[in-house]
């Protein structure tokens, strides 16, 4: 990949991506060499949004580059927004992928995504392609709310709007991946066509399988017969995905164009490390994707136990606490000695601790890494982005530690922080009133046990969530405290406080 060149040339008006302006970008980044007209569509991704375009299209441009194969093409889908398709339709399906360092920024131009489709208008291409033998495997990252699965007992929500109007659908768009996929799985089914892989590259709880439990239960409310052959059928590996990825904004846009001439509509600007670990099984065929450095093992669970655990769950504790603190991104927050202090014994003193060695993965160097990628200040990711579906993150990554720590008699004092100001956050304003944008599908309920539990916890932890939790003795009332504390003396001296207190109990111990 190219770095960006310390020159004082700046283009006022950069050349626009396109298949045809290719070579007039070569100087400057690097671009695909390959012939993308002879790539095999194998690959359809539903949710081909900015994350899937720094990781998973990013090894199957690598597979093309190498010369490995040339038959893991990627067409992608987007249930939700028609500017997916038409940003990257209007550039060939290309764009530039920034990978931004501490010290160092090199950008290059993925050419693995042909054809993108709107679901809502272009139903019949997302069908056609779904079914069309050379798919070998659908890949999603439509995130856990796409899953209609309920956080805390894992089961199927087929009651979800979503999920009703697609059980009635009568030929048109589906609202769901799950309508699709059960369509074209019966369709190929009935022609005697090999079943897809269905491949889950979403942060979900690392001991369910989303992916097969989300499209067999749907697939049982139309047909019982075509949910047991799914279910014999298809593979459905599960995947550990790490990539710190922010949304695109203007600032994005114009840096590309000002720094490598590219004119690029929707670039996407990632950090460095990127990881893909799958589960090695396949119903119709495996990509060699660990010859450009995605690593198959016989079971996933552990990878992606310590990754949600550390990086997500961290994400979403940082999120709340730094937001309430006043910052809005990342570096910012983690430049703040006490939060960086927090950040840093949640992971080492709360978290490590409770999860299991995995083979080959060095789990405190991982650990050192996050805090270097959390501060990275060319790469800073809004918190508004990471406090996105809260209630599910805290469920999911949050409080099966802290339910841990307490059984196991360890420290949590950092942990129950966590929760607190989350609950805190999901009363919808910060500290001096200012509204907060809670983008989050139990906002509405959940708000209003905050909003309740303003010095009594009790309404909040009547949600389900808190079932092992709430008859914890004290728990309530610590829990409540550290929610009063951060009202009445602000997020950094509670921090303070409870940094002195986490030291304490490890003392104690």
């Amino acid at each position: 990949m190219f770095d960006v060149i310390p020159s004082p040339w700046r283009p006022k008006n950069g050349v626009p991506l396109s298949e045809a302006t290719l070579q007039l970008h070569a100087t400057r980044v690097d671009v695909p060499t390959y012939d993308r007209s002879a790539l095999c569509p194998g690959v359809v991704h539903i949710g081909a949004g900015n994350f899937h375009r720094a990781h998973q299209a990013v090894y199957f441009d690598d597979l093309a580059r190498s010369g490995i194969s040339n038959r893991w093409g990627v067409t992608g889908v987007s249930l939700h927004s028609p500017d997916v398709k038409d940003l990257l339709s209007a550039q060939d399906g290309l764009y530039t992928v920034v990978q931004r360092g501490h010290d160092r920024q090199t950008a290059r131009v993925v050419g693995s995504i042909g054809a993108v489709h709107y679901a809502p208008s272009d139903g019949a291409a997302v069908r056609a392609a779904l079914a069309d033998p050379q798919t070998r495997i659908v890949s999603l990252t439509i995130t856990d709310n796409g899953y209609f699965l309920n956080p805390v007992t894992d089961e199927f929500d087929a009651e979800h709007p979503d999920v009703r109007a697609d059980l009635i659908a009568p030929g048109g768009g589906y609202a769901t991946a799950w309508g699709y996929l059960a369509e074209a799985l019966d369709r190929r089914r009935r022609a005697g066509v090999a079943p897809f892989t269905v491949l889950c590259c979403d942060n979900i709880a690392a001991d369910t399988r989303p992916a097969r439990t989300a499209l067999v239960s749907f697939a049982a409310l139309k047909n019982p017969g075509l949910a047991r052959w799914i279910d014999t059928h298809v593979a459905f590996p599960s995947t550990m995905v790490d990539r710190i990825t922010p949304q695109t904004s203007k600032s994005e846009r114009k840096f590309v164009e000002q720094a490598f001439g590219v004119a690029d509509n929707w670039p996407v600007v990632t950090e460095p490390h990127r990881q893909w670990v799958i589960e090695d099984s396949f119903s119709n065929g495996r990509p060699p994707l660990d010859e450009v450095g995605a690593e198959f093992v016989a079971d996933v669970r552990d990878h992606k136990l310590v990754k949600t655990r550390l990086l997500n769950g961290t994400h979403i504790a940082l999120a709340c606490l730094a937001t309430l603190a006043g910052y809005q991104r990342t570096d910012e927050a983690m430049r703040d000695n006490v939060i960086f202090a927090y950040v840093e014994k949640l992971l080492g003193d709360e978290v490590q601790p409770l999860l299991p060695a995995v083979p080959g993965m060095n789990t405190p160097e991982y650990r050192g890494t996050l805090l270097e990628r959390l501060s990275n200040p060319r790469m800073s990711d809004q918190l508004s982005r990471l406090a996105r579906r809260g209630t599910n993150k805290i469920a999911t990554f949050v409080l099966p530690s802290l339910q841990e720590a307490i059984a196991q008699g360890r420290p949590h004092t950092l942990l129950l922080l966590a929760v607190a100001g989350w609950a805190r956050y999901m009363r919808g304003h910060d500290l001096k009133g200012r509204k907060l944008r809670l983008e989050d599908s139990q906002a509405i309920p959940v708000a209003r046990l905050a909003n309740m539990a303003r010095r009594n916890p009790d309404p909040l932890l009547g949600h389900e969530m808190f079932a092992e939790v709430r008859g914890v003795p004290g728990f309530a009332e610590r829990l409540g405290a550290m929610i009063a504390d951060i009202d009445e003396r602000g997020v950094v001296p509670t921090l303070r406080e409870a940094l002195r207190n986490g030291e304490r109990e490890l003392v104690a111990r």
